[in-house]
């Protein structure tokens, strides 16, 4: 007796999201990556069906094929990952995105620099006023 074999149809969104977090890439990054949000990734991994335009974009950004994340299994992924992220030139998957080069906490440092002297100024200000010390202009 032969059972019948029932193929899933292809669910595109599922193959991008299995995709990216094979190659350990955050919606976010993808987002910044393509110009747009992580809620506009979210939401193509949801979609059963995408536009070849919009498949060919992502596919780019992570460093495969099309026909990579459309034929996507977890058996193919690992010899396609390897493969092209030995070969790949210039994207997220690579590792070759922006870095920033400022510090986020010396910013934060120097802000709080600029509203403590403006502070004291206007403190300075306040005990000239109350003496009777009003600057002149």
């Amino acid at each position: 007796m032969e059972t019948a074999v029932r193929k899933r149809p292809i669910h595109l969104g599922d193959h991008v999201r299995r995709m990216r977090t094979a190659l350990g890439v955050k919606q976010a990054s993808l987002a910044t990556e393509l110009g747009t949000t992580q809620q506009n990734i979210s939401r193509i991994e949801q979609e059963e069906d995408m536009d070849k335009a919009t498949l060919e974009k992502i596919a780019k950004a992570l460093g495969v094929t099309p026909e990579a994340i459309e034929n996507f299994s977890e058996e193919g992924a690992m010899f396609n990952i390897q493969t092209l992220h030995d070969n790949s030139s210039g994207n997220i998957a690579s590792g070759n995105y922006n870095q920033y080069t400022f510090n986020p906490i010396e910013k934060i440092v120097e802000l709080y620099d600029a509203l403590l002297k403006a502070e004291r100024e206007k403190n300075e200000l306040l005990e000239r006023i109350l003496k009777g010390q009003v600057p002149e202009k």
